[in-house]
């Protein structure tokens, strides 16, 4: 088991057809303790409970609020007594067109997809420092390398380019101290962030810039989630690491 004896948070993991529950899944799977964060207690609870193992925990978290992002990280080191894997998944998509964006979508999308992973490494980061030791794995976009072209509008595009960018900024930070940092970049994935939106003309546009012919599966994006999580990554820091079926390559 590549986790076994780790522990990890995963924000927005609740969702029955999410990259976070598939991440959490597998992550249990390989023997990590896991923290479940959702904006509802719940759910987050329940999901929890379903993952393989005992000792997992959900927590209620708005990852766009500094102090609900240093009371999760608060609860989880209480459970566990020390975290070793950060992975920030909580994000929000947006298919607004440019001058159809007012200030409050462009904040809502921005506090929840970047300024969410800021504060949520901001809150872990001491401890990771003190231990020498950890894995951060932020999800952006292939949005954020291409300037769209998927599914979200360009402040989306904007706010997961942060993602990367931030990424590296603290991956070179944090090296010297033995804390890795990486980005995922997924494209179309099978989930419900599309909501009402998603209709067969609209999955069949996409996937025909894929190569590969298809969408990604959850558990596609966990297993990459997992590389980087674990010691197989050990060299890796500062990546942007692509997992789109051949629609960006570069």
């Amino acid at each position: 088991m590549l986790l076994k004896g780790r522990t990890a948070i995963i924000t927005g993991a609740a969702k029955a057809r999410g990259l976070g529950l598939a991440t959490a899944q597998l992550f249990a799977e390989h023997g990590a303790k896991v923290a479940v964060l959702d904006l509802d207690a719940e759910t987050a609870r329940e999901a929890a409970k379903s993952l393989k193992g005992r000792g997992h925990i959900g927590i209620k978290c708005d990852v766009s609020k500094q102090r609900d992002c240093e009371k999760a990280v608060e609860r989880a080191l209480k459970r566990f007594g020390h975290i070793d894997v950060l992975v920030n998944n909580a994000g929000v998509n947006s298919p607004a067109r440019f001058m159809e964006i007012d200030k409050k979508e462009y904040d809502r999308v921005f506090d929840i997809n970047l300024r969410g992973a800021f504060q949520m490494c901001q809150s872990v980061v001491p401890h990771m420092r003190e231990r020498k030791s950890g894995s951060i794995v932020n999800v952006a976009s292939v949005a954020g390398q291409r300037g769209g072209g998927v599914f979200g509008g360009s402040h989306y595009s904007a706010s997961k380019a942060g993602v990367i960018g931030f990424s590296k900024a603290l991956a070179r930070e944090l090296a010297p101290e033995n804390v890795r940092v990486n980005a995922i970049c997924p494209s179309f994935f099978d989930t419900d962030i599309m909501g009402d939106l998603r209709t067969d003309k609209l999955i069949d546009g996409i996937v025909s810039g894929i190569p590969m012919g298809r969408d990604g599966r959850p558990e596609e994006f966990a297993g990459c989630a997992l590389f980087l999580a674990s010691d197989l990554s050990s060299y890796v820091t500062g990546t942007e690491l692509d997992v789109n079926g051949g629609s960006h390559i570069h």
